[in-house]
């Protein structure tokens, strides 16, 4: 007796709908500027917050650098912003491989400066002095590739210089601009460093390599608050959806 084949049964996939892949780009699009202003906001506000809470709470006043922290009451809150800011820059996803490895390189940085402390002041042993060196060494890489993402990462676009819109030119001027700060404060750190033995006044300060992190930090914290385009955002364009699967970033900011 001949036996009949089976029939097989097909699964018909539920096919996307427009609204639905707009609601789906719509998710990853907040999600992205939801990280870019978390990390804007952190960098912004880190030195205000380490200075604000010795000051207020303890009862101490500036210190020598930022990374003098670590050794004050106000340890535990300068670890824990240099971890998130490792976290999310680890997280962060741009045009292509640069970026993510420009995210974990400035993630590995910024734990490496959270791990390994500054020299506290007055300490001479030489292993203290030994994890100073590779503190200066995270804390110039880290430095470094935040500038690398404000000059070359964020300044990219899918479309020719003519072709922007005025707002996304004055981003890239802001971007720069921000890029041009930190990049002279870390010169003269160097130089202050290098030249001087890190003591001393220096353009006019007791405490300038504080000030020179304080404003090179917070140029960071900008430049990444204005890429989130809470503020100077384009208007939004055709409500046609494209849908790339490879590339689940929105577009160029």
């Amino acid at each position: 007796m001949a036996v009949k084949p089976k029939k097989r049964k097909t699964v018909r996939a539920e096919a996307l709908t427009g609204s639905k892949l707009m609601e789906l780009q719509n998710e990853l699009v907040i999600s992205y500027k939801i990280l870019r202003v978390t990390v804007g906001v952190l960098g912004m506000a880190m030195p205000l917050v380490l200075y604000a809470g010795g000051k207020l709470i303890f009862g101490f006043g500036v210190q020598l650098s930022l990374s003098a922290y670590y050794h004050t009451s106000m340890r535990d809150v300068l670890v824990g912003i240099l971890f998130a800011l490792g976290v999310f820059l680890f997280s962060y996803k741009g045009y292509g491989r640069a970026d993510d490895v420009a995210g974990y390189l400035a993630c590995f940085f910024a734990i490496g400066v959270a791990l390994f402390p500054a020299l506290r002041e007055g300490e001479t042993s030489e292993l203290a002095k030994r994890i100073n060196v590779i503190h200066h060494i995270f804390a110039a890489g880290f430095l470094l590739t935040l500038t690398y993402f404000a000059l070359f990462l964020f300044t990219k676009s899918n479309k020719k210089p003519s072709e922007m819109t005025p707002l996304k030119r004055i981003r890239n001027t802001v971007y720069r601009t921000c890029g041009g700060v930190m990049l002279l404060c870390i010169l003269l750190l160097a130089v202050y460093i290098y030249q001087y033995g890190g003591v001393g006044v220096f353009l006019g300060s007791s405490v300038p390599i504080f000030w020179l992190e304080t404003v090179a930090i917070f140029a960071f914290g900008v430049s990444w608050f204005v890429k989130s385009e809470v503020i100077l955002k384009d208007q939004e364009e055709s409500t046609a959806v494209k849908w790339v699967p490879h590339e689940a970033n929105p577009s160029a900011s």
